[in-house]
């Protein structure tokens, strides 16, 4: 009996509930309402599912990421293997060239002025930097936190490694991709606050088409320049441009479309496993993570109002040819925020159709977000 009271002990004291603290419950809890609303709300599920699994599983089994040093038989956690990918910078680059390969640079090319939309947008990168050193963080961690700003979870993830600050890393993550996913409920009522219902009803013209030759040069072309111009971007926008290139050349359908399907998904999940996994209840319930979610905030705040208030000024400029609601498409929420801009254009009019025209923008804030991350990385010294 003795026996058996000592072996239901033993199992019961190697049950999560003995181990748990209080914010590793509250944590679980908010695992839990990212997949309600990735599931039950339809907020970018392929992106919240993986994070926040993985922030239930580390928050339930801490070791599930702990470091080959940190265990006793040689071994890590089977997450931390995953983190390592993203610490390294490879699954930021794998996930460019997904994105190269399921994007169309057709409006961007067909309307060249869209680059300043794009850029227009990444205001709000800088501002959040000089702002997150005025709530005391270092000069490389303002600039780690500052790209939040641009809506781009895949680049946040690339500058903190690349500026060694891994300690924050997972809080910049999983803001970059909660304002990724949020990107329906943050931008509407900044574009609307910004914009009169005229501005709004403006409808603009069809947009050129666009050869074939355009389409297969721009990736070439764009790789070059920005390359030459910022090489600490290369990983970023070449790999982006690679995946442009394997959709638009049209000789090796294969490659793209295991770069925009089989294999884009694996890094997905890899990586969104391993960001969520880094949220554990010691890592991300502190101050610092709380200035840092409400830094990318206002990062992406002043991103979306940037790029609109430059709408308007471009509408001014044309003689109200623009609409400035393609603006707010200049963060780098591929395509998510095209399609608030037409969400809202239609709000107006029924009839707009803004889509297409807020594309441009869309993967103008892309390069220009990879763009930014490589400024910094240049400003640092960092190759």
């Amino acid at each position: 009996m003795e026996y058996i009271i000592s072996t239901l002990g033993n199992l019961m004291e190697q049950t999560a509930f003995f181990n748990l603290t209080v914010g590793n419950y509250v944590m679980i809890a908010v695992a839990c309402g990212f997949l309600y609303l990735a599931i039950a709300k339809g907020f970018e599920p392929l992106l919240l599912v993986p994070i926040a699994f993985g922030m239930l599983l580390v928050n339930i089994y801490p070791d599930i990421m702990m470091s080959i040093e940190e265990s006793s038989n040689g071994a890590g956690g089977l997450l931390h293997y995953f983190y390592l990918l993203d610490e390294w910078a490879i699954l930021p680059s794998l996930i460019f060239m997904g994105v190269g390969a399921m994007t169309d640079f057709g409006p961007l090319i067909a309307n060249p002025k869209s680059f300043l939309l794009g850029a227009a947008a990444q205001f709000g990168i800088f501002a959040a930097y000089l702002l997150a050193m005025v709530f005391g963080f270092s000069d490389k961690a303002a600039a780690a936190i500052s790209i939040i700003g641009g809506a781009d979870g895949p680049t946040s993830i690339f500058l903190a490694g690349k500026l060694q600050q891994t300690a924050i890393m997972g809080p910049i993550a999983v803001a970059a991709y909660s304002y990724m996913s949020l990107v329906p409920i943050i931008q509407p009522p900044i574009m609307k606050l910004l914009t009169t219902e005229e501005e709004r009803k403006i409808k603009m013209e069809q947009l050129r088409p666009v050869s074939q030759l355009e389409k297969i040069l721009f990736p070439i072309i764009i790789t070059i320049v920005v390359s030459l111009i910022l090489p600490t971007t290369a990983p970023l926008v070449g790999m982006l441009m690679l995946g442009n290139l394997f959709k638009e050349s049209g000789v090796v359908r294969q490659l793209m479309e295991t770069a925009s399907n089989a294999l884009m998904y694996i890094v997905v999940i890899l990586l969104g496993t391993s960001v969520g996994a880094t949220t554990s209840a010691e890592a991300f319930l502190n101050w610092d993570t709380i200035k840092i979610v409400v830094l990318g905030l206002v990062a992406f705040a002043f991103g979306t109002a940037a790029g609109v208030l430059f709408g308007k000024l471009m509408c001014k400029i044309t003689g109200g040819k623009v609409n400035p609601l393609i603006g707010s498409a200049g963060v780098s929420a591929v395509p998510m925020a095209a399609r608030v801009s037409q969400k809202v254009g239609a709000e107006a009019d029924p009839t707009n159709f803004l889509l297409m025209h807020a594309m441009g923008p869309n993967v103008a804030g892309v390069i220009g977000t990879a763009v930014a991350a490589g400024t910094f990385m240049a400003i640092f010294g960092v190759k």
